[in-house]
C-alpha cells in the first residue's frame, strides 16, 4: 500500500500533544512496518526530527497559512502521489480529499460550550477553524480514530456517527521518560529548588491554570515545606493577569515560570518535582500524566472526563471545579509519606500499559483494512 500521513506541524521546535503524538506513531511505524510505504506531509521548520527512510519518504509542503496549507496545498500533493489513503492527524482535513480519508480526533472540545475564550490569539483562531471544518469532513471520513473510551462516547453521543466508522486508539508517551537519577545540572536551569511542584499549564481554559494558582495559594498557607512551583509553558503576563485576577499576586515570589521548556529536558523535571499537578477541566487522553508517571512522580489529575480512564482507579484524582480539593490532594501527599511512596510505584506500574509501539501497532491494523 501508497499510505499517506499528514503530519504538518512536526518539524516545529516548540511542539505540543498532537505533534509528538503524531511524530512518535510515524517513527514506529517506520521501523516496523516495511511492507507499505509511506509518505509524509510536512511543513517546513527548524526540527528534523523525522529522516526519510526505504519505506518513509518526506514530502515538504510550503504554504503561509495553515488553512491553506490543508485546504490547497495538502490535497493537490496527494493528488500527484495518488496514495490508498491519507491519515490526516491533527483533528481536521481538507474539505475535498482525492482519496479514501482516515482522521485522528482528539477531540470535541471547539464543538462544545466554552468555559472561557483563550489568552491566545493563535489558539482562538485555531478553535474557529476546527468548529468551521470538523463538522463538514466527518460525513467523508472512511475511519475516525479518537484517543480514549470516554473520547469515543462523546463524539457518538454528540455528534450520532455510525459506530462503525469510529474506533479509540490509545496514545502512548516516549521512553525516555522513566525512572532515573535527579538532574539537578538540568532542572537547575529552570528552577533554583531541589524540590517542588511541577504544574503543565498554557493559555488553553481546559488547563485550570486559575484554580491552579488558587490551590496552589492556598497550599502555601497551610505548609510546613512550601515548595515552590514550577509554570511550563505559561509567560509571565497572562499569569500576571491571572494572580491579580484571583488576588494572590503576593504568591509570585514562589512561581517559576521558564515558559516552554523542551521535550529533552522534561523528564529531568519530572523525576525532579515533588508532584506533578494534571487537575485538567477536560482531556481527551492525558499525555503528561503518563510522562510523570513513568519518571516517579505522583500526579494529581482530574476527576473528568478520560483522565480516569487513563490514569487508572488507583490514581490521585481531584475535582478541578474546587481549588479547595486540589489543594488537600498535594497537602495529602506531602503529609503521608506512605501513601506518597504508594503513588510512585502505582505510576509506574500503571504507565506501562501504554507504548507507541502498541498505537502503531493499531492504526496498521486500520489501513490494512484499505488493501482488503
Amino acid at each position: 500500500m501508497k499510505i499517506a500521513i499528514e503530519a504538518q506541524r512536526i518539524f516545529r521546535p516548540n511542539k505540543h500533544g498532537m505533534d509528538f503524538v503524531a511524530l512518535e506513531t510515524i517513527r514506529e511505524l517506520q521501523k516496523m512496518d516495511h511492507e507499505n510505504e509511506y509518505f509524509i506531509f510536512v511543513s517546513p521548520g527548524e526540527d528534523r526530527c523525522l529522516e526519510s527512510s526505504d519505506n518513509v519518504h518526506i514530502i515538504e509542503l510550503k504554504c503561509p497559512t495553515y488553512p491553506l496549507w490543508e485546504q490547497v496545498a495538502l490535497p493537490r500533493a496527494v493528488k500527484r502521489i495518488q496514495p490508498d489513503l491519507l491519515h490526516c492527524t491533527s483533528n481536521t482535513a481538507p474539505l475535498r480529499c482525492p482519496v479514501p480519508l482516515v482522521l485522528t480526533l482528539h477531540d470535541i472540545i471547539y464543538l462544545e460550550k466554552r468555559q472561557s475564550s483563550s489568552l491566545s490569539w493563535y489558539q482562538e483562531m485555531g478553535w474557529h477553524y476546527r468548529r468551521l471544518v470538523v463538522p463538514r469532513i466527518l460525513p467523508k471520513c472512511e475511519k475516525i480514530i479518537t484517543v480514549s473510551q470516554f473520547e469515543r462516547r462523546r463524539i457518538l453521543d454528540a455528534l450520532h456517527l455510525p459506530e462503525e466508522q469510529l474506533v479509540a486508539v490509545y496514545n502512548g508517551f516516549n521512553k525516555h521518560f522513566h525512572l532515573q537519577p535527579k538532574a539537578p545540572e538540568i532542572t537547575r536551569k529552570y528552577i533554583d529548588s531541589d524540590s517542588y511542584l511541577f504544574f503543565l499549564g498554557n493559555t488553553d481554559p481546559k488547563k485550570n491554570t486559575p484554580r491552579v494558582l488558587k490551590a496552589y495559594s492556598d497550599y502555601l498557607k497551610q505548609s510546613a515545606q512550601k515548595l515552590p512551583l514550577l509554570i511550563a509553558d505559561l509567560k509571565e503576563d497572562a499569569i500576571d493577569r491571572i494572580l491579580e485576577e484571583e488576588k494572590i499576586t503576593d504568591i509570585k515570589s514562589h512561581l517559576r515560570f521558564p515558559g516552554y521548556i523542551a521535550n529533552t529536558d522534561l523528564s529531568a523535571l519530572y523525576g525532579g518535582a515533588f508532584a506533578f499537578l494534571y487537575p485538567s477541566l477536560r482531556e481527551s487522553f492525558g499525555i503528561p500524566m503518563l510522562e510523570a508517571m513513568a519518571c516517579g512522580t505522583p500526579i494529581i489529575a482530574g476527576n473528568t472526563s478520560a483522565m480516569p480512564e487513563i490514569a487508572g482507579e488507583g490514581a490521585l484524582l481531584a475535582d478541578p471545579y474546587s481549588s479547595e480539593d486540589i489543594t488537600a490532594k498535594i497537602l495529602q501527599l506531602e503529609n503521608d509519606e506512605t501513601f506518597y511512596q504508594q503513588q510512585v510505584e502505582y505510576g509506574l506500574k500503571r504507565s506501562q500499559i501504554f507504548s507507541w509501539r502498541n498505537t502503531a501497532e493499531s492504526l496498521l491494523e486500520i489501513y490494512k483494512e484499505f488493501a482488503k
